[in-house]
């Protein structure tokens, strides 16, 4: 019997550990800001892609110094010094990210394990890539791995869901199913056909949501 189900697809930040959007939001809330528009200056939307320079941080298109001048002067704009080194750095004395979420990680190597085939699609940064990659056994758990920084596009947008299509053959989309912690992204790969899981702060609801899917 062929399985309904061939692959899985995950984003990494906010699915294998705590949300970078819920950091920068409790970052904007210490500084008496508010915190979605910290976050906006931060990150800008992601809703869609654009030119704000995280965006073009993540297409590989800037490098992080040039990324962090940029979103200094948006956020002086607004009367707010917001310089994300400091920022990082605050969240990695607050734990922010400092771990994986243990149980989803052993809920993919069984995946692995009895033969589904996996993946990992990030919007990244090239100068983060060693810092994420040792909070997981990324070459152990996946097949692998399309980062926005190395090939020039970011979720939403469909064609970094086509290069992870791609790398598995060209399955129907209908049998991949993909985990992301943003609206948009979950709505994105829908669009195209896949099964979505929006993920968020419980691993558990999520390992649930795998569960469910496999019967």
């Amino acid at each position: 019997m062929t399985r309904r189900i061939e692959a899985f697809l995950f984003d990494f930040g906010g699915v294998f550990t705590d949300s970078p959007f819920g950091a920068v939001e409790d970052f904007g809330r210490s500084i008496g800001a508010d915190p979605r528009g910290v976050s906006a200056i931060v990150f800008g939307s992601y809703e869609h892609d654009g030119e704000h320079p995280w965006h073009r941080l993540e297409r590989g298109e800037i490098g992080l110094e040039a990324a962090r001048e940029l979103i200094l002067a948006l956020g002086r704009e607004r009367g707010l010094d917001i310089d994300i080194y400091r920022l990082f750095a605050r969240m990695a004395d607050n734990g922010a990210g400092a771990g994986a979420r243990a149980a989803l990680v052993e809920t993919v190597r069984g995946l692995r394990g009895t033969g589904y085939r996996t993946g990992i699609i990030t919007n990244n940064v090239r100068e983060f890539g060693d810092g994420w990659r040792a909070l997981i056994p990324v070459d152990e758990l996946f097949e692998f791995v399309v980062d926005s920084s190395h090939v020039g596009v970011r979720k939403p947008d469909p064609r970094i869901f086509a290069l992870a299509l791609e790398e598995l053959g060209r399955p129907d989309p209908a049998r991949c199913v993909f985990l992301d912690d943003h609206p948009a992204n979950v709505a994105a790969a829908r669009a195209l056909g896949m099964l979505a899981i929006h993920v968020g702060a419980d691993p558990a609801v999520t390992i649930g949501e795998i569960e469910r899917l496999l019967g």
